[in-house]
């Protein structure tokens, strides 16, 4: 038996005025709050768990709060972690309002970093956040009631959101009102940039040895590489005829890796030595591997640079520079010197003799080519992206300090190298086009209040010595 035709359950035109109504009364009653979507970055593929989230769009509407008494949930709760805010929100939107104003530019506005399956969303999702200003904190969607009230004559005009204090896991916030990104400033897992405003060029000096006639190395051979290698092998270098501790050569050894195998690739000289006659022998131990040898030959008439002093490592060196070193005086055996600069942290840390030269009659003049970029320039801003000029590794900006040369950054995107921040490189911010030189990077985050392990530890260790067989007694 069907319903009586003559008793309808809800007109159009009763439902436009419905409608009209609950518009109107959110306009004249409700708070006007902002609504975040959220977008998915990256999920895994298996469980389809979601490792990074993006909240860079904002729409404006308005919300009715039905917790007009104050905030539900369970409020502040001290845990062993520290106090727990569990505050909660339901805030009543329009449907209407949402379907014809927000949704249509959510489905514009997406720049396809969105992975997520849904389809475009008309009518709010959890996960989302809403920006409540009374309070100033940011609220995210955990349910949304979209029957309640129940088909009043035949529709829905309402959604109902319930809401719970956001709880920030690194995830992106770029909606570009401050009020808003400023909430999670410092929150996150949050790493250390230590940039140089200010380069300066490295400078060394070359020393010589003091006869003519005393012998130096003037080259090491590898006759075989060896293999197998897991760490630098030592170098080392029969004694001096002299037996005077600064004759003796000493070396370093660089290693290499081809077709999975490890191997020696050079030996550099950091001193060639004094007084030889016959050529050392040289022998090559540890770094577990077996097989390597080498074979040094020697100068024993003119003399030739024998080792480089660095007096000032210089600063924002993301390379490593080129050193010249001035030709002797033009004779029959003259030679020019070759070094070779190693880097440690954006500075020069060794010169090591690639050809000691020959045919000097005092020490040569010694020029270290200048870092990169002499200055650093620009202002960095909040929540921009940077990136390594070599790394290709970014990172979103939370705090900039021009002073200190202190640039904290989050959600740090490693580059192919896997390396993170090379020590040197220029580290460049895509919006405020700020470049200043990488001096090291620190990715601990020093600033978690809960991250002292190490100062546990510490403390830890002078009561208990767990090195001991049994650290609660004496034996």
């Amino acid at each position: 038996m069907t319903l009586n035709p003559f008793f309808l359950q809800g007109t159009q035109s009763e439902q436009r005025l419905v409608q009209d109504l609950i518009n109107e009364h959110l306009r004249f009653h409700g708070v006007e709050v902002t609504y975040i979507p959220r977008k998915f970055v990256n999920k895994k593929t298996i469980i389809e768990e979601v490792q990074s989230s993006a909240y860079d769009d904002n729409f404006s509407i308005e919300a009715y709060v039905n917790t007009f008494d104050g905030y539900g949930g369970a409020g502040d709760i001290l845990t062993k972690f520290g106090v727990s805010v569990r505050d909660e929100l339901i805030l009543t939107l329009s449907k209407e309002r949402f379907e014809d104003f927000i949704a249509p530019f959510m489905a514009g506005q997406d720049d396809g970093t969105d992975t997520s399956p849904l389809p475009t969303p008309t009518r709010p999702r959890e996960g989302d956040l809403v920006y409540f200003p009374l309070g100033q904190r940011l609220f995210e969607v955990k349910f949304v009631e979209h029957e309640d009230p129940f088909y009043q004559l035949g529709k829905n005009y309402v959604y109902q959101l319930k809401c719970e204090l956001f709880e920030y896991e690194d995830e992106i916030i770029d909606t570009t009102i401050p009020e808003i990104d400023t909430q999670v400033q410092d929150e996150g897992y949050i790493t250390t940039l230590n940039l140089i405003g200010v380069g300066r060029t490295a400078t060394a000096a070359a020393i010589i040895q003091g006869s003519v006639t005393s012998g130096y190395i003037s080259e090491i051979f590898i006759n075989n590489d060896g293999y197998g290698y897991t760490s630098t092998p030592t170098i080392g270098i029969s004694s001096s005829p002299t037996g005077l501790i600064g004759d003796r050569a000493t070396a370093v050894g660089v290693l290499t890796t081809r077709g999975g195998v490890t191997s020696l690739d050079k030996i550099l000289i950091t001193n060639a030595g004094a007084g030889y006659t016959v050529a050392p022998t040289i022998t090559i131990t540890g770094g577990g591997g077996v097989g390597a040898a080498a074979t040094a030959s020697i100068v024993t008439s003119g003399q030739g640079v024998i080792r480089f002093s660095v007096t000032d490592g210089g600063v924002g060196y993301g390379t490593a520079p080129v050193v010249t070193v001035t030709a002797p005086p033009s004779s029959s055996i003259s030679k020019q010197a070759v070094g070779v600069a190693s880097m440690r942290s954006g500075s020069v840390a060794f010169i090591h003799v690639l050809d000691p030269g020959r045919g000097y009659s005092s020490a040569p003049t010694v020029t270290i080519a200048d870092p990169e970029t002499l200055v650093g320039v620009g202002t960095y801003f909040f929540n921009e992206i940077i990136y390594g000029s070599r790394s290709r590794t970014e990172a979103r900006v939370k705090e900039w300090d021009e002073d200190t040369g202190i640039l904290k950054v989050a959600n740090v995107s490693i580059g192919s190298t896997q390396l993170g921040f090379f020590p040197g490189e220029m580290i460049i911010g895509k919006d405020s086009g700020a470049q200043y030189p990488n001096q090291g990077y620190e990715d601990f985050d020093e600033y978690d209040k809960y991250s002292e392990n190490d100062e546990f530890e510490a403390e830890a260790d002078k009561i208990l010595d767990f090195s001991e067989s049994n650290p609660f007694g004496t034996f």
